[in-house]
């Protein structure tokens, strides 16, 4: 895989929908966000459709699944009903993702190695043709075990480095760098996300090998003050710009 070639950029619209379902309402509508966004230079459009539905609904999915132009990328956990969804609607790529009602956002990787169900649902989507990707930690043994179920890509989780005190950012940052090269050794894509904004990206951005960054608060927080594609365009800008003698 060539490198320096930045990273795409996946922009997640959950909070559009998180402002919507406050009031029970029909806007802001995520729809719209994912065009404004696909103007501002998006390569991808990810929701997580969670099992209580606090943001993102079926109906979202289903008109999203029609009208993206680019990948659209499903975050779901291991959950039936979401699971027959995507097979009977296929999305671009699911990226499996662990989840617990009582937290305000996905708060950890998934754990693979002592779950067989996870290994189930990979297999069920792959054989509709979705391609997968598992949200973890950059941990050795969980991209081993994402390696041996054979899936497309790994999501690594970058929230413990965007949390870090700046006397911890640095390992945080080595251990992020260190598990992506073992991903790309494996094989695999690499991508990642969580708690990523306009001063911590280009760190992330200039991993080598780097795929893909999927970011959603940051980008839709800014939106409030300069509208979504000028926020989204100013993140790609950024993403381009942390990666040395990239010209993409």
């Amino acid at each position: 895989m060539p490198w320096p070639q930045s990273p795409k950029l996946g922009v997640n619209i959950d909070h559009v929908a998180t402002i919507r379902q406050a009031r029970r309402t029909v806007e802001p509508d995520p729809v719209w966000a994912a065009a404004c966004a696909e103007l501002g230079g998006a390569d991808c459009i990810t929701i997580h459709l969670r099992e209580d539905r606090r943001h993102i609904q079926e109906r979202d999915y289903l008109i999203l699944k029609q009208t993206t132009k680019v990948r659209l990328n499903l975050e779901m956990a291991c959950d039936d009903v979401i699971v027959d969804l995507a097979c009977a609607h296929p999305p671009d790529q699911i990226t499996l993702v662990p989840e617990k009602r009582e937290e305000l956002t996905t708060e950890g990787g998934l754990e693979i190695c002592t779950n067989d169900r996870v290994r189930d649902v990979i297999r069920r989507v792959q054989d509709e043709g979705i391609a997968v990707s598992l949200f973890l930690e950059p941990s050795i043994r969980q991209i081993d075990r994402a390696a041996e179920l054979k899936v497309d890509a790994i999501e690594l989780h970058t929230g413990t480095y965007a949390d870090a005190q700046p006397e911890q950012a640095e390992q945080e940052l080595f251990n992020l760098v260190s598990a992506a090269k073992h991903i790309h050794e494996c094989g695999l894509i690499i991508n990642a996300g969580h708690g990523l904004n306009y001063q911590n990206v280009g760190s992330i951005a200039s991993i080598p090998a780097m795929h893909e960054l999927n970011i959603g608060h940051s980008i839709i927080a800014r939106s409030v003050f300069v509208g979504l594609e000028a926020a989204v365009r100013e993140m790609k800008h950024l993403i381009v710009g942390g990666v040395p003698g990239s010209d993409t």
